[in-house]
């Protein structure tokens, strides 16, 4: 019997580090984050966070509703639930409590969300001449590979910082570069994104980051070592400098450019998604809406 409760308990732990494993580690870092300020919540109100109950979620929800975005509210959400998850402990996040709370909150407040600008061709171009007057040349070249790899391969900014030198080939082509694990990706089988050469030199990633490799002698270990908050900061330094309003831009601005630029030029969607990575259409489409505004717009049919 004993014996028996030891395996129960073994597998018990087991699971849980298999759930751990299950999530990207940036995603665990978030959700982590997220529970902390319903911990805190919790705390101010000398409720319970873990294990917590409908009635209390509920109320964090309206809470939070008073200052935060509807997508926010559905984040918080999940993170919640997923930490119970880790902990061992069940949460109904079904609970008719939590999900007509949120149909309330959704009537009231909305659920629109205006997301941040995409870097587009004309956009890149202006940041790439902006990083070309930096006067440090390490800093120079390296920024300059990252943000034309980075909008190219129509990156996450987290994968972008997780290259490693032996994931990069290159090739008479361009260059080869495997992902060993994404967003979309948490079984790990990994994808590779092939980026041809440009024509113009200035502009090309491949030999961009060739240059910067060889320059830096990198021979293992990351390509660029930095976090990918540090992706989004160089985003908005350079964009500033480039006469750009940079709080319009974010880390997910070169991937969403991408996607948006090619739609624009006529890509098809699966061929976006085999760059970019999306396992559905969804999010896709909606860079596609975004670039067929004017393209298809009734009013080009109208002469004044």
């Amino acid at each position: 019997m004993n014996d028996l409760v030891t395996d129960v308990k073994s597998l018990e732990l087991e699971t849980l580090k298999n759930l751990k494993s299950s999530k990207a580690l940036n995603t665990l870092r978030a959700y982590k984050a997220d529970f902390r300020d319903f911990a805190l919540f919790c705390q101010q109100n000398a409720l319970n966070s873990m294990p917590s109950e409908p009635k209390v979620i509920t109320l964090y929800l309206t809470h939070l509703s008073k200052s935060s975005k509807f997508s926010t509210l559905k984040r918080r959400l999940a993170s919640i639930s997923v930490i119970h998850k880790l902990n061992g402990h069940y949460l109904d996040v079904k609970h008719p409590i939590i999900t007509e709370n949120l149909l309330g909150i959704r009537r009231v407040k909305g659920s629109y969300q205006k997301a941040k600008k995409p870097i587009l061709i004309n956009d890149l171009k202006l940041i790439i001449k902006a990083i070309n007057e930096e006067k440090n040349s390490k800093q120079r070249l390296r920024n300059k590979s990252l943000l034309l790899i980075g909008f190219a391969g129509g990156f996450r900014r987290s994968e972008l910082v997780s290259i490693m030198h032996e994931d990069v080939d290159f090739v008479s082509e361009g260059v080869k570069i495997f992902v060993k694990r994404s967003k979309t990706d948490q079984s790990g089988e990994g994808m590779t994104k092939g980026i041809p050469y440009f024509s113009n030199p200035e502009f090309c990633p491949v030999k961009n980051l060739k240059k910067y490799i060889e320059q830096e002698q990198i021979k293992s270990g990351k390509i660029f070592d930095m976090t990918d908050k540090n992706v989004a900061l160089i985003i908005k330094k350079y964009s500033s400098l480039a006469g750009l309003d940079q709080n319009k831009y974010s880390g997910h601005s070169l991937r969403s450019g991408f996607a948006t630029s090619t739609a624009e030029l006529g890509a098809e969607e699966r061929s976006i998604m085999a760059m970019t990575g999306h396992k559905t259409t969804q999010m896709v489409r909606r860079y596609i809406k975004e670039a067929n505004l004017f393209k298809n717009n009734a009013l080009n049919k109208i002469k004044l």
